[in-house]
């Protein structure tokens, strides 16, 4: 039979003028199916592909075109975000952290919590990625045209301080609960102050079903009072993060140390092989 699947494709792609569809299809299958992008990716792939092309022959320079203009706006949202680094869950490495519910991690990366004004807590033990998860989630969030902003949590203490001693603390805190997603990295790494673990707590608290927050931290939730210094704001904390949550355990080897040692290990076969001594 002649009416297959793809040749009936191949024919209803012509008829639409989506060539770019349809020579990129199959490709971006075999890609989203070995990185274990869902359909809608998928589909968003294929599209941002052709979009150039339909824009027509007189727009030759992409950068008058509609993808160009959402590509600048996208990498005008990923500067504001102010990001540690820019990653993406394409490239973590799942199969290193079978305690991560991957399946988990690819329906946030869609955003539809933001809009839900949820929040995310990434919690384990040093070196498992919990980093590279909020920097994925918060450049995907970017790519659907939502405002992100990332900082560390002793970073986000230091400026609320700062801007409190130059009158212009209520700007900054209007600021923070502006963002659809504000993402709060390393909480729990350095004990903060009781001015500073009280601020910290207000601006939680503004964005409290107002905005979506992402909180990675290396502490256990009944370890938290060591940061923030009081068991009661600890509980009014934790009260608010965690009515709309989802939790992400990461709990495992770390990954960096793995790393080191793997590539030690290489170091060391590579000297072994060039000095016939060690033979």
């Amino acid at each position: 039979m002649s009416d297959t699947p793809q040749v009936l494709l191949a024919h209803h792609l012509k008829a639409l003028k989506l060539p770019t569809f349809l020579r990129e299809y199959d490709r971006q299958a075999r890609q989203c199916a070995a990185e274990g992008v869902d359909y809608a990716r998928y589909l968003l792939r294929l599209a941002e592909q052709e979009l150039p092309a339909a824009e027509g022959p007189p727009l030759k320079n992409c950068a008058h075109s509609r993808a160009g203009r959402e590509r600048r706006m996208i990498e005008r949202r990923i500067k504001a975000a102010r990001f540690a680094a820019v990653k993406s869950l394409d490239s973590f490495d799942f199969a290193a952290l079978p305690s991560l519910n991957k399946a988990l991690v690819m329906e946030l990366a869609r955003s539809e919590y933001v809009e839900r004004r949820e929040n995310v807590i990434a919690v384990g033990n040093s070196g498992t990625g919990k980093s590279h998860i909020a920097l994925g989630l918060g450049l995907a969030a970017c790519q659907r045209g939502l405002s992100v902003g990332f900082t560390a949590a002793a970073a986000i203490v230091h400026e609320l301080l700062e801007a409190r001693d130059e009158k212009r603390l209520l700007r900054l805190q209007r600021q923070l609960a502006a963002y659809k997603l504000l993402i709060i990295d390393e909480l729990g790494y350095v004990p903060l102050s009781q001015t500073g673990a009280e601020l910290l707590f207000e601006v939680f608290s503004q964005r409290y079903e107002r905005g979506s927050t992402i909180v990675t931290s290396n502490l256990p939730f009944d370890e938290w009072t060591s940061v923030f210094g009081s068991e009661r704001l600890t509980g009014a904390l934790l009260d608010r993060l965690t009515h709309h949550v989802h939790i992400l355990e990461m709990n495992g080897d770390s990954y960096r140390l793995a790393h080191s040692r793997r590539r030690a290990r290489r170091s060391n076969s590579d000297a072994s092989a060039g000095d016939p001594s060690r033979s």
